[in-house]
């Protein structure tokens, strides 16, 4: 049977965006097309009644985001639900409506007109911005300010979607999601948004698939058309053919099969069926998952990618804000660790530099960008320390290449320490450090920076792509992109058995870790922990309960002596036939 990639790379019908949210789903279009507001820009004549109207406005719109408060508290978490509470907030900003009710007086205009334009400027100082955040925040805003001008012209919002349909939209706004998903809607496509977006969020909560930020999946996908929606994958196949329809259904029937029975693994701990025991931690990207987290049945977050607090808020978070986002988690997850990674900021990750470079990946990227901006690093490293009081928080530092840079990071963290211990505030003097391993001359030198902190991280991701010399975004070269290579396998073997030596633990991140058709190869090489997804946890669980460790360590010993990515691979795909392990690579 042809893999996800081959589909893809031979479909002409497909459009790609970012996989917002988790799953398949095959079903007809809806294109959710709002009706633009014309605003009325005429003159008044009576302007107590024109503040009037505005005021009763205001108050209707409050009440309308209330309603879809309730809504969302029914439908998902309150944390999540919470973004409709800080929107109406904007609603009670007193120097906002204040300004427009000033303007009213002096101007003399509609206050539609006068609505549109003040909120508009706040909406394109955001703007402006170019962060993706921003831009997103700006568009929740939107929905404001439409809100009160639709109230003041006294017009209702009117949807004619039938259920079952998959909503293709140019955005939607947290509003439109909620209230959408009451006609149990099968998926979300939208051509701006991002993994931040409110709209994704809510998306993940309610457990609908989505793809968001296409760009072109309005202006190609007509009202009525059958679409397939990948939510692991982030593509759309637009009126599919027999032979795509014939994949992805049996696709969905494996998917249901595999959930069937998954509940009774999820407080059980992960055992080989001869006892031996693997940590499945939880990778976490955005603030807020951690009631996903836990329902998992994950011990612990094994990765926290606190870059994706900058993408959410829009600018480097102040050390009380990171705190209380630490401490919330931490608590949260308890007795359970959480392993905070520093700022992974540079290459494709957050932009805030100010200068170009001609090659970023090779640049100023992730310890080197922190070693270089000690304040930020610093103010980091003590809302860590402040939130590790019950000794469940430990640190990890990202990109490091040389010893060096773990020996002056290690100095800010004591620098950090003495000011806390001096202030008398409260935090583990124990905390562990340890750093991601994400390119080759730290899996050369794995045992000597292993003895140099308490624990290291294997990041596949990156270390496959330094590894390998391929950029696996660029198609031309993304097929040498192979994390079953010899030479990937190999090196994941060295990194384990150095580390050992210095009696350190290494785990493993990063899509490797979440691909279960890897699980048997990654535990016989001596991996004990593995952070992935929340949703793949339930699935690796059962995957881990059918072998042995010793069978496990049979196949790594076999694939080790493999020359080609083909031969590991049918080796593994054997493994798992002999096993009687369903194969689940490609759908989780």
């Amino acid at each position: 049977m042809k893999s996800f990639k081959q589909i893809y790379n031979e479909a002409e019908n497909k459009i790609a965006g970012i996989a917002a949210a988790p799953g398949i789903v095959i079903s007809k279009v809806y294109l959710f097309t709002k009706e633009k507001i014309k605003i009325n820009d005429g003159e008044i004549t009576d302007i107590e009644e024109a503040v009037s109207n505005l005021y009763e406005a205001i108050e209707k719109s409050k009440k309308e985001l209330n309603k879809i408060f309730s809504i969302a508290k029914e439908k998902m978490e309150e944390t999540r639900a919470a973004i409709f509470e800080a929107q109406a907030m904007i609603l009670d900003d007193p120097i906002l409506i204040e300004n427009i009710v000033k303007r009213i007086r002096s101007e003399k205009r509609q206050p539609e007109y006068i609505v549109h334009d003040e909120i508009s400027k706040y909406q394109d100082l955001m703007r402006m911005s170019h962060e993706s955040y921003m831009n997103e925040r700006a568009q929740d805003i939107e929905d404001i300010k439409n809100r009160i001008i639709r109230n003041l012209q006294k017009r209702r919002w009117k949807s004619k979607i039938t259920n079952d349909l998959i909503v293709v939209s140019d955005s939607l706004t947290p509003a439109d999601t909620i209230l959408l998903s009451r006609c149990n809607v099968k998926g979300f496509v939208t051509d701006h948004g991002g993994l931040t977006s409110h709209a994704a969020i809510i998306s993940r909560s309610l457990n609908i698939p989505a793809v968001v930020g296409t760009h072109n999946a309005t202006s190609t996908i007509k009202d009525g058309d059958n679409i397939i929606v990948d939510g692991f994958h982030g593509y759309i196949l637009i009126n599919p053919n027999d032979e795509q329809l014939k994949f992805f259904k049996k696709k969905l029937e494996h998917l249901i099969e595999l959930r069937k029975g998954l509940e009774e693994f999820k407080d059980k701990p992960a055992l080989t069926n001869d006892g031996h025991e693997i940590q499945l931690m939880a990778n976490v990207d955005v603030t807020g998952e951690v009631d996903i987290v836990i329902s998992s049945g994950a011990k612990g977050i094994g990765l926290y990618r606190t870059e994706q607090i900058i993408e959410e808020l829009g600018e480097f978070p102040g050390e009380q804000e990171q705190t209380t986002i630490y401490s919330k988690l931490s608590s949260r997850i308890y007795p359970d660790n959480i392993i905070i990674r520093a700022f992974d900021i540079g290459g494709d990750k957050v932009k805030f530099l100010n200068f170009e470079e001609p090659n970023p990946f090779l640049g100023m990227r992730g310890i080197r960008v922190l070693l270089e901006n000690k304040l930020i690093f610093k103010t980091q490293i003590r809302a860590v320390l402040k939130a590790s009081k019950d000794k469940n928080v430990q640190f990890m530092l990202p990109m490091v290449s040389t010893i060096g840079e773990i020996r002056k990071s290690k100095e800010i963290i004591d620098e950090c320490k003495k000011e806390l211990k001096s202030d008398k505030i409260p935090f583990d003097k124990q905390m562990k450090v340890g750093i991601m391993v994400e390119v080759p001359s730290a899996a050369v030198m794995a045992r000597e920076f292993a003895h140099e902190v308490d624990f290291l991280s294997i990041g596949t991701n990156d270390l496959i792509q330094y590894l390998m010399a391929v950029d696996r975004g660029n198609d031309f070269v993304s097929d040498l992109y192979q994390e079953f290579s010899p030479a990937v396998v190999r090196t994941i073997s060295h990194i384990v058995i150095e580390a050992k030596k210095e009696g350190k633990p290494v785990s493993l991140c990063g899509e490797m870790a979440g691909d279960t058709l890897a699980i048997p190869l990654l535990i016989g090489l001596g991996i004990n922990s593995l952070s992935l997804s929340p949703a793949t946890i339930p699935y690796a669980k059962r995957i881990i309960s059918k072998f042995s460790f010793a069978k496990a360590r049979e196949l790594s010993n076999d694939c080790l002596n493999s020359s080609t990515e083909t031969e590991i691979q049918h080796k593994i795909e054997h493994f798992f036939k002999i096993h009687d392990i369903t194969r689940t690579r490609n759908i989780i």
